[in-house]
């Protein structure tokens, strides 16, 4: 069960992309996740587009999409390898409103487990990023604790080596 989990993040999370500062999923892999065509998919949120604001779901610049077209491996180019349209884009609020326009049942689940496993991806760099805070602040403490150290060490060193050159000079002044 765990192994399941942990392949479902994978999958899941192997389909995020930050695009404009914000993680989405593309259309065509949405729609194979939820066992539809990518043309179903996209019929489907263009007759429920109000239900699609900009920061729910934008179309990729063509600009966009050949960045992202360099990071798929399977994808080829050619005529007929891929679709003339550019693909939606859905942030995180737009998959969570896919469900209420795509009415499969396995659309449905499919769309539990990806809202799911955003949410747990979400938590987990939260908790990291708490984690990286304090590494960051014990590595400050450390580094100011070793160059007090580090100012010491020279501090001696110099002392001695001005002992050192006062050993050295001619004594002046009365001799007997």
């Amino acid at each position: 069960m765990k192994n399941n989990v942990s392949s479902e993040i994978n999958l899941v999370s192997s389909k995020i992309f930050e695009v404009r500062g914000q993680k989405v999923m593309l259309d065509f892999d949405l729609a194979i996740l939820y066992g539809t065509e990518t043309k179903r998919l996209k019929e489907a949120v263009r007759r429920n587009i109000e239900r699609f604001p900009s920061d729910f779901m934008f179309v990729l610049t063509s600009n966009e999409y050949q960045v992202l077209r360099t990071q798929f491996a399977s994808l080829e180019l050619g005529k007929g390898k891929f679709s003339k349209y550019l693909p939606f884009a859905f942030t995180e609020q737009g998959v969570a409103m896919l469900s209420s326009v795509i009415n499969s049942s396995q659309a449905i689940q499919m769309n539990i487990q990806i809202v799911r496993i955003i949410v747990f991806m979400r938590q987990y760099a939260l908790n990291h990023a708490d984690l990286l805070n304090r590494l960051e602040n014990l590595e400050s403490n450390q580094n100011k604790l070793f160059k007090d150290i580090f100012e010491a060490i020279s501090y001696l060193m110099e002392k001695d080596k001005l002992e050192t050159n006062q050993s050295k000079r001619k004594v002046i002044g009365f001799k007997s």
